[in-house]
């Protein structure tokens, strides 16, 4: 073959014989279907989102690790009941099959398995978790998104006092964002459910799958999931309209007290066992300071995730559609599902993409935003002083103080106030060259417009003064 046979030759001219496809080839510039990028003034939101839920993560005593966001597919298999379909498969690239992971609870399990001689741990975990799921952006439903967990992991604790702590931490971060208004965080135990289920004469082969027909309540009336029950799970009629008539019970602890005289769940060891535990934690709730006008006993809520084994926890906002904001529950089996080093479990989940778009459109758009962490502008007054404004730069850095200067040589001292104007920095320390050659410079408050002159040597003294 010649060189003029070969693919990449050139011609006299200089240019290419090969049309460069990739290059003119024409596609819609987007993110994929269900993610989105942040800009500086929603990062700024979604960071003080994070600080706040973290200030109660930590105030509880919890630390925070990390897993890779793809496990091992074996490990998520089998763990979400129906909703296993909405799992991110990986090709198999590098002999083994994995997923991107569909939470953050699972691989905490699998953490939790592969470290024995972890006995008792409180953890929070921020990360993204990834479902393929039908995404609606403007509800904060992403197929890309953050959760923020919190989990109590342990056998030495009183019974249903860290459940009660997990519905004490879903209050107090809620109560920390004012914007999301008025909410509910509903609660249920799965051995009531189980034993309402057995009481109603629901086989138990059908058992998960009813749970998740009943789990559609707070999506769907009762006319349709009794219909899908019925139709499509082959559910006896009579069996659904014994279920109707729990499945609509919301309330306090009386209607625990109301529940232990009924009939049926009564004489059934699982529901009485479930309903005992629920009293002991509201009693520990009403202890720890928990709002319990805002708890509701919901025996609608049923969650549709296999691996709940106790307390099942939903908070949803009032008047808002939005689905639930935070979820979660006991999950005494999964660890053991890894290894024969079973511990108990219960954590909470929390939504961060809805309340982050409740914010959103809470924010006012006509108050910019402040997004640089910039708390200082270094000055130029005349001439370049480049240089000097670098080294009252590196002074103030080295105090950790974030500061900036426009890094041009000459630049007009308009354009350096109109910049700390438009970033909302309120403090410049202004560099002239008659005050150096005195070992002076200004510090100007900018949106007093106000100045005063102090030693070179005290400028970081100063700006943390004014800090």
């Amino acid at each position: 073959m010649t060189l003029a046979d070969a693919p990449d030759a050139v011609s006299n001219n200089g240019t290419s014989n090969n049309t460069n496809t990739t290059a003119s080839k024409k596609f819609e510039l987007k993110t994929p279907k269900g993610t989105r990028d942040f800009g500086p003034e929603e990062m700024a939101i979604r960071e003080g989102l994070f600080e706040k839920i973290k200030g109660v993560f930590k105030k509880h005593g919890a630390v925070t690790i990390d897993t890779p966001v793809f496990e091992l597919k074996d490990v998520l298999t089998g763990k979400y009941g129906e909703d296993s379909k909405l799992i991110y498969d990986l090709q198999d690239q590098g002999g083994e099959l994995c997923s991107l992971r569909y939470d953050l609870t699972v691989p905490f399990a699998r953490y939790l398995a592969m470290n024995k001689q972890i006995k008792q741990l409180k953890r929070y975990h921020v990360g993204k978790v990834y479902r393929r799921d039908q995404p609606a952006l403007a509800r904060g439903r992403h197929r890309e998104f953050y959760q923020c967990d919190f989990d109590i992991a342990g056998a030495n604790f009183e019974s249903m006092l860290p459940d009660a702590e997990i519905f004490k931490i879903v209050q107090e971060i809620l109560d920390a964002i004012p914007e999301v208004g008025e909410y509910k965080i509903k609660c249920n135990h799965r051995l009531i459910l189980d034993g309402m289920f057995e009481a109603c004469g629901v086989p138990a082969d059908k058992t998960r799958a009813i749970s998740s027909s009943v789990d559609k309540l707070d999506k769907l009336p009762w006319e349709t999931v009794k219909e899908e029950m019925e139709k499509e799970k082959g559910l006896d009629v009579g069996v659904c309209d014994l279920i109707g008539e729990y499945v609509k019970l919301n309330g306090g602890s009386d209607l625990i007290t109301k529940l232990l005289a009924d009939p049926k769940l009564s004489q059934n060891e699982k529901a009485l066992n479930g309903l005992h535990q629920l009293a002991l934690m509201f009693k520990y709730m009403k202890a720890m300071g928990v709002d319990l006008g805002k708890i509701s006993f919901d025996m609608s809520l049923a969650r549709g995730l296999d691996y709940y084994t106790g307390v099942i926890v939903e908070a949803v906002l009032v008047g808002k559609e939005v689905g639930s904001i935070a979820g979660g529950g006991r999950y005494d089996d999964l660890v053991g599902m890894f290894s024969k080093h079973a511990i108990p479990c219960v954590g909470v989940s929390i939504g961060i993409e809805r309340i982050f778009a409740i914010l959103c459109a809470a924010s006012d758009h006509e108050q910019k935003l402040k997004t640089s962490p910039t708390q200082v502008m270094v000055v130029a007054a005349g001439g370049d002083l480049l240089e000097e404004r670098l080294g009252v730069l590196s002074d103030l850095w080295a105090a950790g103080i974030p500061a900036e200067c426009l890094m041009k040589r000459k630049v007009k001292p308009l354009d350096q106030f109109s910049w700390c104007e438009r970033n909302q920095v309120d403090i410049a320390v202004v560099v002239g060259p008659e005050e150096l050659a005195n070992g002076l410079v200004k510090i100007r408050r900018v949106s007093l417009r106000e100045e005063f002159t102090v030693k070179r040597d005290d400028v970081v003294a100063e700006v943390k003064r004014l800090l």
